[in-house]
């Protein structure tokens, strides 16, 4: 293979062609008032047409026709002026500057007879022809006057926004065409009025008959000539008028048709950034047309049908070159004529189409179907089974393979196959087709063919390529003898064997109107709604609309979108046309021969090579990269030339004295803050890293002189080291020349080359910090500190319920029934049990089910999802510690916990103290904030009474709803609509009590109504045996005296239930494991649970932010794009949906800088992230 092919085809960057033609002919966007101007003449065609049909010819003209005659345009009822219109309206809507010097013909004409009106004298004998008649249509042709002088201004001005060329010569066409049909048109003329008895010497009957057919009306034919006269010769009039301009309007056929390189490049788009939109492989059809982006990034590939440009799918190659391409699209259209329109845009695609000025319409939509998300088992799917099942019973066999592993003998008699189970209809398919069966350019495409039991085929399914890892339905053929089920049965195999040829989704149908028959079939469907359904359904006889809706349905598939997008709604009907000539559903000669089109095997080998060394553009799928960034990566490249490693294998421990080496010698690993080059000395100052750790004054520097190192090695490390880098010094401890504490280096070596540079002057908040969150902890040590606290509060929480007897457990993250709280959890999927899952909100009802088991006193400290809002105390990934204890209540749990907290507090202050700061106060830390000594016993105060205290009457269960709910409007606090007093007064609790404590307070006894959980109140009815420790007005903790009757729990959870089927997103479901290890007997319990972060927060008075290890920040759009997709899963989405969308997640978080989210929570038990 040489080298010069490659250099002239240039997959990866095709030179796109030029377009000829003035800028004005290259502008993209049309004018407003072109587009006026084609709506009035789109709107007198059909006016014209109904008049024709429909009105009695009569000596004067119509109100419809002195309406459009003060405009000037020509609307009479007669065949010709319909004809006239319509061609004229079509030269307009292809901004053909005929068309407009047409319009601006009939404005000269208007005027001329204007004036002519108000002479004396008759300088035209048949002016009265297109006079109106009175004094009223005097002052219309006065009106009419003005307005041609104004409308021929105008359209002098419009005359840049109508470029479209006609086809060379085609002036002589015209004119001979017109020539030989007005002559035949005065024969028939003449020699009807000879059969009427009307003498054919009178010039004046013979041109008043002609003058009448064009839509005049004069005295000397209204009346004497037969009405069927003039209809004839009207016809013959508008033929010749017809055929005159069509040959005048002819476009210029394009320069940018197929051609063997041009595939080749397309195919270089479609093989690197075709896995975007299903329908770019089909981009490659041989009967398209392309124009391709100045840079060659990008391409549209379209048909010219009927006068349109007809493009489909969305463009080729890489979304940053679309518009570019659109616009030179679009340019070339309006060149040439066209009407530009697209066939089946996605989303995607749409939005860049009608970013430059085209309208989109819902056009249908894409099923599509994930292998790892299709379950045949599942008991939705039993209609495939027994389709499946009786295709196996019949002997049938199905098979996979890649047309690249078939010899060409099979291809062809696939091929040959369907081409005779078509049954003689026409080929359809042009957005959604490949249109070129057994070519050998197309290795990727898959068959899946069905055999019977003798090896004959049966069925053939074609899958074009869709990008690395899936495939697009082609052809669906089946032989007529063939058991019924056998397409569902190939399709079900594919998808139950995708990952064997390397495809993990599927695009099936384009159902068109689908979500007509949807809505059609939804309980309470609209009668429109039914009607127009039904509409649709008589058409499926002939397109099969209806019927292929219910049987891709069967799947169970994800629908996408499918738009089309057109440059007018005037031009609807045209595109409409053409789009289903494209399709096939209309029958329209067409000119292009695909048969005849094919790649040579020296294109073929250039394929081959482009595929064998497909590799995806890690260059563009990363990050845009800054100055600095690219100079750091050439030092890494000039320390790889010169035999230094930048990332090299670990050294040791530098604090881990090695045998044989001096005792004074110091080995140090810091990363790099600052460089100061003396020339023949440098100074490195390394980042909290100390060279004599035996001093007090810790020095930080690193000295290098070019004495002990060498003038070249000294040169080399001021050509390396940057700020950010991580580097190993080993030396001597000394001093500088002015005293300083040094390490005199002896030898170096880089550890970790830094790219970027490190922002240590930065602001806390400086978004560069908050999205990296590792260089914000090399920037900020104290953050280190904070995570360092952190662990030492987890390691004397989990060592004082070790002494304590407890047994640490780990219980399912995966839960099929989410309970334990009132929390709204975040969903997904198992592909290998195909059941709904979701992630823990609390793992409190699995540990109780070990207290039943007999495990005895348990705790988890773990992770738990709570898919809520967000603030500065609440985030949706959070850690808990839940603790359980046999034969224990709420009073025990109460005295653990203020153990657990003041062993916590020992291990943050050194003592039992607590950081206590004023109400409103920021969190930013203990500087200036008051240690309160917490050694002693904390204060437990009853929920009833805090809140009588807080509103200054008394409260209670027993107070009516209606003075509660006034209570709460007076001190400005929201209650739930549907709550009844206990939740009132929850939300007056959290409103006016909780955050208004300081120093620690436990708060029991609360409302049993918002504690389905907990025990009934031993003493109290109403009550629940509930507590909250509430420090610095956040709550920490939760425990209660544990419900153990399993006839009561089962009631509270069964009233749960039905609100989340009213509609509660956070409401529990019945968790019938649990209920059936309660039914067996479970101790009396006492269960606690701690919010760990919360927990550090109160500890070190600092926002919740700073206590996550990696606290989430929503991802900036653009990286959002530029990340790689990856293989489609099931991945965890919001109650309520399953999604592959990379985008459900939580949309924001307290972690934001930039985000202060107050979402409410409700008022429940765990009603705040890290309760139980």
């Amino acid at each position: 293979m040489s080298a010069e092919p490659r250099r002239l085809l240039a997959p990866r960057s095709p030179r796109p062609p030029r377009l000829t033609g003035s800028p004005a002919a290259r502008a993209t966007g049309t004018s407003r008032s072109a587009r006026w101007l084609v709506r009035v003449y789109a709107v007198a065609t059909p006016v014209a047409l109904l008049l024709t049909l429909f009105v009695r010819r009569q000596p004067g003209p119509v109100l419809l026709e002195e309406v459009f005659g003060l405009l000037n345009v020509p609307v009479t009822s007669t065949f010709v002026s319909v004809v006239v219109l319509a061609l004229i309206t079509r030269a307009l809507m292809s901004r053909k500057r005929i068309g407009l010097w047409l319009v601006a013909a009939f404005q000269l004409f208007g005027l001329y007879l204007g004036v002519v009106e108000q002479l004396p004298g008759r300088p035209f004998p048949f002016a009265e022809v297109w006079r109106t008649r009175g004094d009223f249509g005097r002052a219309l042709d006065l009106a009419a006057t003005v307005l041609a002088v104004l409308a021929l201004v105008w359209l002098w001005h419009l005359r840049p926004q109508f470029t479209a060329r006609v086809r060379r010569g085609s002036w002589w066409l015209a004119g001979a065409a017109l020539l030989a049909g007005s002559a035949v048109t005065v024969g028939v003329a003449w020699l009807l009025l000879g059969t009427v008895d009307l003498p054919r010497s009178q010039t004046r009957a013979l041109v008043g008959t002609v003058i009448t057919a064009l839509g005049g009306h004069t005295r000397h034919t209204v009346g004497l000539v037969p009405s069927w006269v003039v209809d004839v010769v009207a016809v013959c009039a508008g033929l010749t008028v017809v055929g005159a301009v069509a040959l005048f309007l002819a476009s210029a056929r394009p320069a940018n048709r197929w051609s063997p390189d041009r595939e080749v490049s397309l195919r270089g788009l479609v093989a690197r950034f075709g896995a975007r939109d299903s329908l770019a492989y089909f981009a490659t059809r041989r009967d398209r047309a392309s124009v391709f982006s100045p840079d060659g990034r990008a391409a549209v590939t379209y048909r010219v049908v009927a006068g349109v440009s007809l493009a489909s799918g969305d463009p080729v190659g890489d979304p940053a070159a679309w518009r570019p391409a659109i616009e030179a699209w679009r340019a070339e259209a309006r060149e040439f004529g066209w009407i530009p329109a697209v066939l089946g845009a996605s989303e995607e695609g749409a939005r860049a189409f009608a970013a430059d000025g085209m309208r989109v319409l819902l056009l249908g939509d894409e099923a599509v179907v994930e292998t790892a998300r299709f379950d045949l088992r599942r008991p939705e799917m039993a209609a495939l089974r027994q389709a499946v099942r009786r295709v196996g019973r019949a002997g049938v066999t199905v098979q996979l393979r890649r047309q690249r592993d078939l010899d060409a003998n099979t291809v062809s008699r696939l091929a040959h196959r369907a081409a005779e189970w078509r049954g003689g209809e026409n080929e359809r398919g042009f957005s959604m087709a490949l249109g070129r069966p057994a070519d050998p350019a197309d290795g990727d495409v898959l068959h899946v063919t069905a055999h019977d039991v003798d090896g004959t085929v049966v069925g053939i399914l074609s899958f074009v390529p869709w990008g690395r890892r899936g495939a697009s339905l082609d052809v669906m053929r089946h032989s007529p003898d063939a058991p019924n089920g056998v397409t569902e049965a190939m399709i079900c195999e594919l998808l139950r064997r995708g990952d064997e040829v390397g495809v993990d989704r599927v695009s099936l149908n384009f159902c068109m109107f689908r979500r007509a028959f949807a809505e059609a079939d939804r309980l309470g469907a609209r009668p429109s709604t039914r009607v127009g359904a039904s509409l649709l359904g008589v058409l499926d006889r002939a397109w099969q609309l209806e019927r292929l809706y219910r049987f891709t349905e069967r799947f169970e598939p994800q629908w996408a979108p499918r738009f089309l997008c057109t440059d007018d709604t005037v031009s609807l009907p045209q595109v409409a046309v053409a789009a289903g000539a494209a399709e096939g559903f209309l029958p329209w000669p067409s000119r292009a021969d695909r048969t005849t089109r094919s790649l040579d095997p020296e294109h073929i080998a250039v394929l081959a090579e482009l595929h064998a060394g497909e590799e995806p553009d890690l260059q563009q799928l990363g990050p845009s990269r800054t100055s600095a960034f690219r100079d750091r990566a050439r030092t890494v490249e000039a320390m790889r030339s010169a035999g230094r490693d930048p990332y090299p294998l670990g050294g040791g421990d530098p604090a881990t004295p090695v045998p044989g080496r001096p005792a004074d010698e110091l080995t140090v690993v810091g990363r790099v803050h600052r460089v100061r080059d003396h020339g023949s000395v440098l100074f490195v100052d390394l980042l909290d890293t100390p060279v004599t750790p035996d001093r007090d004054d810790g020095g930080r520097q690193v000295l290098a002189e070019a004495g002990v190192l060498g003038h070249a090695e000294v040169r080399d490390l001021a050509r390396v080291v940057a700020p950010g880098d991580l580097v190993r010094f080993t030396g001597r401890r000394g001093l500088s020349r002015t005293g300083t504490p040094s390490l005199l280096v002896e030898r170096w070596r880089m550890e970790a080359k830094c790219l970027h540079p490190l922002p240590f002057d930065a602001d806390d908040d400086s978004p560069a910090l908050v999205r990296a969150r590792s260089t914000d902890l090399i920037v900020h040590a104290a953050a280190l500190g904070q995570l360092r606290r952190r662990s030492a509060v987890i390691h004397v929480v989990r060592d004082e319920l070790a002494a304590a007897g407890f047994v640490e457990v780990e219980t399912p993250m995966l839960q099929p029934v989410h309970g334990g709280a009132s929390a709204r959890p975040f969903r997904t999927r198992s592909n290998a049990y195909g059941v709904d899952l979701s992630l823990r909100i609390a793992p409190e009802l699995y540990l109780k089910r070990l207290l039943v088991a007999g495990m005895g006193p348990v705790f988890e400290l773990g992770r738990n999802f709570r898919n809520e809002g967000v603030d500065a105390t609440h985030n949706p990934e959070f850690t808990s510690l839940e603790v359980y204890q046999p034969h224990a209540d709420y009073d025990v749990m109460r005295r653990l916990t203020e153990r657990l907290v003041r062993r916590a507090a020992e291990a943050v202050h050194g003592a039992q103290v607590l950081p206590v700061p004023a109400p409103g106060q920021e969190r930013r830390g203990t500087d200036g904030v008051p240690l309160v000594d917490v050694s002693g016993e904390w204060p437990v105060v009853r929920v009833l009474d805090a809140v009588s205290r807080a509103v200054g009457t008394e409260v209670s269960l027993a107070t009516p709803l209606a003075v509660l709910r006034g209570i709460a409007a007076t001190h400005g606090v929201e209650v739930p609509a549907a709550g009844g007093p206990g939740a009132v007064i929850e939300e007056l609790y959290a409103d006016l009590v909780e955050r208004t404590t300081g120093a620690p307070t436990f708060y029991t006894d609360f409302p049993a109504e918002t504690s389905p959980l907990a025990r009934p109140h031993r003493t109290e009815p109403g009550l629940a045996e509930r507590w909250d420790l509430v420090v610095a007005g956040m709550e920490v903790a939760t425990a209660y005296s544990e419900l153990t009757d399993p006839l009561e729990q089962r009631r509270r959870l069964t009233l749960q239930s039905l609100l989340a089927a009213a509609g509660d997103p956070e409401a529990m479901e019945v968790d019938e494991a649990f209920l059936l290890a309660l039914e067996t007997g479970m101790p009396p319990s006492g269960g606690l649970g701690i919010g760990v972060d919360r927990l550090v927060m109160m500890l070190t008075n600092s926002p919740i932010r700073s206590v996550l290890t990696f606290p989430f920040v929503k991802p900036l759009p653009e990286a959002a794009a530029r990340r790689p997709r990856p293989r489609a899963t099931a991945p965890v989405t919001p109650a309520g949906r399953t999604s592959a969308r990379r985008d459900t997640a939580v949309e924001t978080s307290a972690t934001t800088p930039t985000t202060t989210t107050t979402t409410t929570t409700t008022t429940t038990t765990n009603r705040l992230a890290g309760a139980r």
